[in-house]
């Protein structure tokens, strides 16, 4: 099936990648699922395309010679660039959360399946399309006494201690202060989480969502996470975005 934007034109993704054998692997894929796709094979290559060409979506190796890929994630997100799926052969969670921490819109360890880098690609465009490019996202979050730093991908507490989440944990919270006082079902929670195809058991969901509910409930007066049977989930606090 034809990728299309809501502008009837196919999305244009920048591949940046040193490795030109899987780089061109990659390529061809995508350009078979119909998208139109640019390749770069450092920071410099990369500035050339962005410059040049309309991208809506980097595919970025942590690993290239010169500049790093952290790097060059932290400056294209400073600059309200286009968003960023990291690619790297680390698939240590440290490695997932910093590049997560920098503003990445997504992570992804080498090698990976194509069908599921395909999955994510979609998921992290329909969620910049679904919402308005115009209008900046929210940097912070606040709910029931707790900040939400969305760059940092950091939650301070009510008494302004720093609480540790996982990248899953991060991801969670941003699925549900984006849509408080809704029913979020498991399924939709994967979708916003973890992109539509991912392989993930409702179990594992709970699981996490377990994890969250315990660490914000230690702080805040009334439980913020509550279980909606048969349904999912809501995010029963006022949230303001700043």
């Amino acid at each position: 099936m034809l990728a299309e934007m809501d502008h009837g034109k196919a999305p244009n993704i920048l591949i940046v990648d040193d490795d030109t054998g899987l780089r061109n692997c990659i390529a061809d894929y995508l350009n078979g699922e119909g998208y139109s796709v640019a390749c770069a094979h450092d920071g410099p290559a990369m500035d050339r395309s962005l410059n040049s060409v309309q991208v809506d979506l980097v595919l970025l190796d942590v690993m290239l010679p010169g500049e790093d890929g952290l790097s060059i994630c932290r400056r294209v997100v400073d600059g309200r660039g286009p968003p960023i799926i990291m690619l790297s052969a680390a698939g240590e969670e440290i490695d997932r959360v910093i590049g997560l921490e920098l503003g990445a819109d997504d992570y992804l360890a080498k090698p990976c399946s194509p069908r599921e880098l395909l999955a994510r690609i979609r998921a992290v465009l329909r969620r910049r399309t679904d919402g308005n490019p115009l209008v900046a996202p929210p940097r912070s979050y606040q709910f029931s006494g707790y900040t939400l730093d969305v760059p940092r991908r950091a939650l301070r507490g009510p008494d302004g201690v720093t609480i540790l989440l996982s990248a899953g944990e991060v991801a969670l919270l941003l699925a549900f202060v984006a849509a408080p006082r809704q029913i979020l079902s498991r399924d939709r929670l994967i979708e916003n989480t973890m992109g539509a195809d991912a392989d993930v058991f409702d179990r594992a969901v709970d699981v996490q969502i377990s994890r969250l509910r315990r660490k914000l409930n230690h702080g805040a007066l009334n439980e913020v996470i509550r279980t909606v049977r048969g349904l999912g989930y809501i995010f029963d606090a006022k949230v303001t975005r700043n």
